[in-house]
């Protein structure tokens, strides 16, 4: 019975892991571009125009929601999307400080995240883990 209450615990940490990519990659980056994600493209000077940059980083952060939450490709998109959360998180402090203090902020979101990815990590590490079953 343990193992199932974490098995599910697990699953809910990937669905809400996945969902949380998944929506920051649809909404604010391909289907209404935000003049937050205009000016952080902006501010990277990668030269690269925002109606293209941030679409394409949307699909990325599509796919990696899906990976999570379907858990395809087991930790390794987990690890991922540790590893993007917290650059992302760098990245806006030291280009858009202000963004920090603002309503639903990036601190919260990427913590959160953060968190999740912690938690599915920890849940399904051997040994014991109760990852697939």
């Amino acid at each position: 019975m343990a193992v199932d209450n974490l098995r599910h615990i697990s699953f809910c940490c990937r669905v809400g892991l996945g969902l949380l990519f998944v929506y920051h990659g649809l909404v604010p980056k391909i289907l209404y571009l935000s003049a937050i994600e205009v000016s952080l493209v902006e501010a990277s000077g990668a030269g690269l125009p925002a109606r293209i940059a941030s679409p394409l980083a949307g699909v990325v952060e599509i796919l990696l929601g899906v990976l999570i939450a379907l858990r395809l490709g087991g930790k390794v998109p987990v690890w991922l999307a540790a590893l993007a959360l917290l650059g992302l998180l760098l990245y806006v402090a030291v280009l858009s400080p202000a963004l920090l203090v603002e309503a639903f902020n990036p601190v919260t979101t990427n913590l959160l995240g953060l968190l999740l990815c912690y938690l599915i990590l920890r849940l399904e590490s051997s040994p014991g883990s109760v990852g697939a079953g």
